[in-house]
Order: structure tokens, then sequence, then C-alpha cells
């Protein structure tokens, strides 16, 4: 009988400190996500800070402007700083050698080896692209387009893919000349892949460039 006991009484013991051992710890959030408290319920959302993913290679989604500029790297060369396509188009963002002239950049090899330039490199393009179609951005913004929901970052997009005078040509002939590059992608299917993305904070700027 004292043996029972005895036996019981350990397995009590030895249940109540397991049960300790296992308590959940008091949860934190990250500091790398922001947390919302506007209403009566929270939502972990991913950074707005750019500068947290600078060197990141993931294809981000949202419409978030970190989504926006890793999904054209990805299209454009699956995020890789170093990649050189058959046409000689330079880096993450593929950029036209004569198209990074126009930002500042004169020594292909530096913007190729500088992560952080061509990060720089692809803002300066769109504050330079957003004041030269400021007016088709004003005009256009919001409206339907031959089947196309026409936005702001649908607009800057298609520039990237086909220049600021190729995106001029299709407003001018209403969307219904078709545009493509030498790899047969369409100027149309960057502004419905890219739309609808938040492009706000770009400022539009005639002499933008990479210092």
């Amino acid at each position: 009988m004292i043996k029972k006991w005895y036996f019981y009484t350990t397995l009590i013991v030895v249940v109540a400190f397991l049960s300790l051992g296992f308590k959940p710890s008091k949860l934190e959030s990250t500091p790398w996500f922001l947390i919302n408290e506007s209403d009566d319920t929270s939502y972990l959302l991913p950074s707005l800070n750019v500068t947290d993913y600078t060197n990141s290679e993931i294809p981000y989604t949202g419409t978030f402007f970190i989504g926006y500029k890793e999904a054209i790297a990805f299209k454009e060369s699956q995020g890789k700083y170093r990649k050189i396509n058959s046409l000689g188009y330079l880096g993450k963002y593929q950029f036209g050698v004569e198209t990074l002239k126009t930002i500042g950049i004169h020594d292909s090899a530096a913007f190729l080896n500088s992560p952080k330039m061509q990060e720089k490199a692809f803002i300066a393009l769109l504050s330079k692209n957003k004041w030269e179609l400021r007016n088709v951005i004003e005009r256009y913004e919001g409206t339907v387009l031959n089947g196309t929901r026409i936005t702001e970052s649908g607009i800057l997009a298609a520039a990237h893919l086909a220049g600021v005078g190729s995106v001029k040509k299709y407003f001018r002939y209403k969307g219904k000349r078709l545009f493509k590059d030498a790899y047969g992608t369409s100027l149309k299917s960057y502004m419905l892949r890219f739309g609808g993305y938040d492009t706000s904070f770009i400022v539009a700027d005639s002499n933008a460039s990479v210092e």
C-alpha cells in the first residue's frame, strides 16, 4: 500500500514538473513588422521602409513599392544584380547603356558591381519618366483604355520596358497599336502586370540622376 502511495505521488510530481516546463512564453512582435492598430483588429504588415530590402532578391508581393520594384526585377533578371542579357542590358533592372547616361551613370562596370547604385538608378529613372509622362498620367490614370485599367505604376513599368516615347505613342493610338521589345514582351503586358502598385512617393524630376 505504501509503495503504491509513493508511486502515485512521484507520478503527480513528474507530471506537474513537465507541465511547467512546457508553459508558452510571452510572444512579442519582431521589430521588422509594423502593427496597425487603427481599429479593433491588429494586422501584421511587411516593413514600409524600402531600405530594409535593398539587397533582397525575393519577388515580394503586395501593392507596396517594395513589391513593385522586386516584381519588375524578377521579371527582368530574376533579381540578379550582375545579369547581362544577350542584348547587353545590365543588372537587376536591365538598364541600357544609353539610358544609364541619361541619369548620370557612365561607368557600366561600376554600375554592374554596385547593388546600391542599381537601386538608386531605378528610382532616378522612375522620377525622370514620371516627369516626362506627367501629362499622360494625369489624363489617363484610373481610366480603361482598350480593355486595360490604367494606373501610374503600370505606365512607369511600361516606360521602363519600352521607353517614354513608346508609351506616348501607345496612348496616342488609344492602346490599339502593339508595341513589343526584342524578346516579344509587349508594353501592354507590363502595364497590366505592374498596375495598381503604390508609386505615389516617387517625385517627378526632369533632372533626376545618380550621384
